[in-house]
């Protein structure tokens, strides 16, 4: 499913719910894709409790571009892309998330693209070996429930528990979370199923777009 862009086409893998009870939005790093292994792991236990989730290809990335860009400009194109997949699904309590520099754009623009909820993977809270650069700001701006889901080996460094609603660090992790992404999975789907915005969802089967 392909979506204009201020800055160009954004393009975005859809799986539904038979019955869906949310629409989570997710995306990827600067270099990674959106078959990350911790999107992956989201996707599926999202989907298992009756979420629909979108995984979205970045501008940036359709360009071949190998990194961001202005943050500004990340910013308004996921702003608009979130619209239209809203418009295609009405009525359903949303959330957005990524990992790392996605994690980022989810947070920045949480209050602008109405997100209920931010799930936040191996978001990195400062360039490695630069701690005196933090990023803290970006998840305190949310102004949303944020879960923040870091490995204690991360060399972007961990978020506070104070500057997130809930903050998960799994042992033994580095900054791909890539050792046990299941239960990356698991803690986001049980975390947003407490979420009294979006229920009890039930479980259900999918549908791929």
């Amino acid at each position: 499913m392909e979506f204009a862009t201020p800055h160009g086409p954004a393009l975005a893998e859809v799986e539904e719910a038979a019955a869906p009870r949310l629409l989570l939005v997710l995306t990827h790093g600067s270099a990674g894709g959106v078959e990350a292994p911790d999107l992956l792991a989201v996707r599926d236990a999202v989907l298992a409790i009756g979420g629909t989730v979108a995984r979205v290809v970045q501008p940036f990335r359709l360009r071949g571009a190998r990194a961001p860009g202005s943050a500004v400009k990340q910013d308004e194109a996921w702003i608009a892309v979130v619209a239209e997949l809203r418009k295609r699904y009405p009525g359903l309590p949303f959330a957005q998330g990524g990992r790392s520099n996605g994690a980022r754009v989810a947070c920045r623009t949480a209050r602008a693209a109405g997100a209920e909820a931010v799930i936040a993977l191996a978001f990195p809270l400062h360039p490695p070996s630069r701690p005196d650069r933090s990023r803290a700001d970006e998840l305190r701006q949310a102004g949303t429930e944020v879960l923040v889901i870091n490995g204690d080996r991360d060399p972007f460094g961990v978020p506070e528990a104070a500057d997130a609603t809930r903050l998960v660090v799994l042992p033994g992790e580095g900054h791909d979370l890539n050792r046990n992404p299941a239960q990356v999975g698991e803690e986001a789907a049980r975390w947003l199923r407490g979420l009294p915005a979006f229920g009890t969802p039930g479980a259900g089967g999918t549908r791929r777009r």
